[in-house]
C-alpha cells in the first residue's frame, strides 16, 4: 500500500538489519523502495540490493554534498543510469546549506555536476531525483536552462525531502515536478511545511523516509527505515482530512505515474 520513494539501505547501519528491516515493511504495509544513490563508489551496493529483492529498485548518481569522492563523467552516468532495475538520476542537485568558508561562486563544481546530471537522465529518458537545500533558486534555473521546462521532452522528477518555500514548491509544479514529504513533515517546527502539504495537489505528491535519517515522531532520534513512512502518511492524512490509507494509495500511484512503467 505504502511505497517509500526516497531511502539509503546500503548504509551499515540499515544493511545489517535487512532481515529485519524487510519483515517490518510487510507489517506495516510498506511494499516498496526506492534506494538512492549518492557515490559512484558505493553504487554497487545500491544497485545489488536492488537486484536482490523485487520491490527494491535504485537510482544513479553522486549527491551534491559529496566533495570527496570519485567526480562522475557524463560516461559513468550514462553507463550505470542503464543497468536493470535503475529507474531514475540522483540524487542530484544543489546544497548551499554548508557553504562553511566558501561562497556561492565556489559551487560552481556542484553546478557543473548537476548538468552532468540532468543531460544524463534527459539522454536515458529516465526522472530525476532533486536534492535543494538553501538553493531552490539556482536548482530551479539549472533545470529550466537544460531544457527541464515541463515541456514535450522533459523527463521530470521529483524535489525529494523538500523543506523550501511554497513559492518554491509552486515553481517546481510548474516544471512538471512531484514534491515528497519526509519525517520532518511530522516535526514541531515544521508548520511552514505542513502548510504547503495542506493544499500541494494530491497527484504530485510523494512520501519517503530518507532513512537513516529523520525518523518521524514520534520515532524521532531513532535510526529510520521504510517500515515508518506510513507515519508521513499519517501526517498527511490529518492535515488533507482522508485516511492513511488513501494517502498511501495516491502517492503510491503518483510513484508508479512518476516512473513510467519502468518497474520492471
Amino acid at each position: 500500500m505504502y511505497t517509500d520513494s526516497h531511502c539509503h539501505l546500503n548504509f551499515p547501519e540499515l544493511q545489517a538489519r535487512m532481515s529485519d528491516i524487510r519483515r517490518d515493511m510487510q507489517t506495516a504495509e510498506v511494499s516498496r523502495a526506492l534506494l538512492i544513490s549518492t557515490q559512484l563508489e558505493t553504487f554497487e551496493d545500491v544497485h545489488g540490493l536492488a537486484m536482490a529483492y523485487d520491490n527494491f529498485w535504485c537510482t544513479a548518481g553522486v549527491h551534491p554534498d559529496e566533495d570527496q569522492v570519485q567526480e562522475p563523467s557524463l560516461e559513468d552516468l550514462l553507463r550505470i543510469g542503464a543497468r536493470p532495475k535503475v529507474v531514475g538520476i540522483g540524487e542530484t542537485g544543489l546544497d548551499y546549506y554548508r557553504l562553511g568558508d566558501r561562497s556561492v561562486a565556489d559551487m560552481e563544481w556542484q553546478r557543473q555536476r548537476f548538468r552532468l546530471h540532468i543531460r544524463t537522465a534527459r539522454q536515458l529518458g529516465l526522472p530525476l531525483v532533486i536534492h535543494t537545500r538553501s538553493a531552490s533558486a539556482d536548482t530551479l534555473a539549472i533545470l529550466k536552462e537544460e531544457g527541464e521546462d515541463g515541456s514535450a521532452g522533459s523527463v521530470g522528477g521529483v524535489f525529494h525531502c523538500f523543506t523550501e518555500t511554497a513559492e518554491a514548491a509552486k515553481a517546481a509544479l510548474e516544471l512538471g515536478y512531484y514534491i515528497s514529504f519526509s519525517g520532518i513533515l511530522t516535526f514541531k517546527n515544521a508548520q511552514d511545511l505542513r502548510d504547503i502539504a495542506t493544499w500541494l495537489p494530491l497527484d504530485r505528491m510523494l512520501i519517503e523516509t530518507d532513512s537513516p535519517y529523520l525518523a518521524p515522531a514520534p520515532h524521532r532520534g531513532k535510526t529510520n527505515d521504510p517500515s515508518l513512512v506510513p507515519w508521513v502518511a499519517k501526517q498527511i492524512a490529518s492535515l488533507r482530512q482522508m485516511s492513511e490509507t488513501e494517502v498511501g494509495a495516491v502517492t503510491s500511484a503518483n510513484f508508479d505515474r512518476l516512473f513510467k512503467g519502468v518497474l520492471n
